[in-house]
């Protein structure tokens, strides 16, 4: 039986790779911050919260890292802890690259220390491209983060292939686009827009507060995604990977499908409120995801539709549970 260690396990990619790596046949082992504010909600949601184990430790502290990978000998490690959304890393930008840049590099070290056979997963980000430098992004386009958040994972990014090209340790990026699912935080705008028209629909709210509805995202299931990260850890060779769909929609599409689901027009309950424009945009991205498709064999398998649908969905079962 092969053992995972999943840093951010109860986040919505840690929780929906354990469900995966569980369907596998691993052991799943979990880090998890004694000064968390994280519950286990999510692995709760997928049934399996008894299914997976949990071990104290921090990114911020190497050696607590290193104590948790004696303990645990995993043959694989998922590094998706991270403080994640964009927003809040111009008001935490220290944080942000305490915990999402040098976590990283400590759980690189640790790994390099204790047993430099284990194979090691970072989770890159679409952020990192930022300011676009070509319409359809690969892993071949230039980097120009705009954001704390983009700075912090461009330089986990490279200090894992510093490692691998270093070190000869096994480290695998994958460069993921925006991904969502029913298990998404509130404060990111996907979830923001499907739990706002919930509430709509249900009569709690009467309209949802947006910035820029007019920046396009390359929107997959978090779900799917997942597979790919694994997949990268089970090749020959260590390599970086894009992983996305392929597709762009602006957020006012997004809106557009998500009102349409409960009978309702997005442009009756949008309100454009300028506060909640970033200080410096992303105006576009969008995926090439051919490398992961033709050596991996990796393809995206659920729509737009249907992942704002089943989002939408679980916010109307969950909202309506409380009212």
């Amino acid at each position: 039986m092969k053992t995972a260690f999943i840093t951010g396990i109860t986040g919505q990619d840690g929780a929906y790779l354990a469900q995966f790596l569980l369907q596998q046949g691993y052991r799943v082992c979990g880090l998890i911050a004694r000064r968390s504010t994280d519950t286990l909600w999510r692995l709760q949601y997928l049934n399996m919260d008894k299914d997976v184990e949990l071990i104290e430790g921090d990114l911020t502290d190497v050696s607590s890292l290193i104590r948790a990978i004696q303990q645990v000998k995993p043959s694989e490690v998922y590094n998706l802890a991270a403080q994640s959304f964009v927003g809040t890393s111009w008001e935490q930008p220290i944080t942000t690259s305490q915990v999402t840049a040098l976590g990283a590099l400590h759980l690189l070290e640790a790994i390099r220390l204790t047993d430099p056979s284990i194979r090691f997963y970072q989770a890159s980000s679409s952020e990192m491209f930022g300011l676009v430098q070509e319409a359809h992004q690969s892993e071949k386009t230039p980097f120009y983060p705009r954001s704390p958040y983009g700075v912090a994972k461009l330089y986990a990014h490279w200090i894992t292939v510093n490692y691998r090209e270093s070190f000869q340790l096994f480290g695998c990026s994958g460069i993921l686009f925006n991904h969502e699912s029913p298990l998404r935080g509130i404060e990111f705008v996907t979830r923001k827009v499907t739990d706002g028209a919930a509430r709509i629909k249900l009569g709690l709210e009467k309209e949802l507060r947006l910035g820029n509805i007019d920046s396009k995202r390359d929107w997959g299931f978090a779900g799917d995604y997942v597979k790919a990260m694994w997949m990268m850890l089970q090749q020959a060779e260590a390599d970086d990977y894009i992983i996305a769909t392929g597709k762009t929609t602006t957020v006012r599409d997004m809106c557009e499908i998500a009102f349409r689901a409960v009978g309702l027009n997005y442009e009756d309950h949008i309100v454009i409120d300028p506060k909640l424009y970033r200080p410096a945009e992303v105006d576009l991205l969008l995926g090439n995801p051919l490398k992961a498709k033709q050596r991996l064999g990796w393809e995206a398998e659920t729509s737009l539709q249907q992942l704002i649908e089943m989002m939408v969905e679980a916010d109307l079962r969950r909202v309506h549970s409380m009212i």
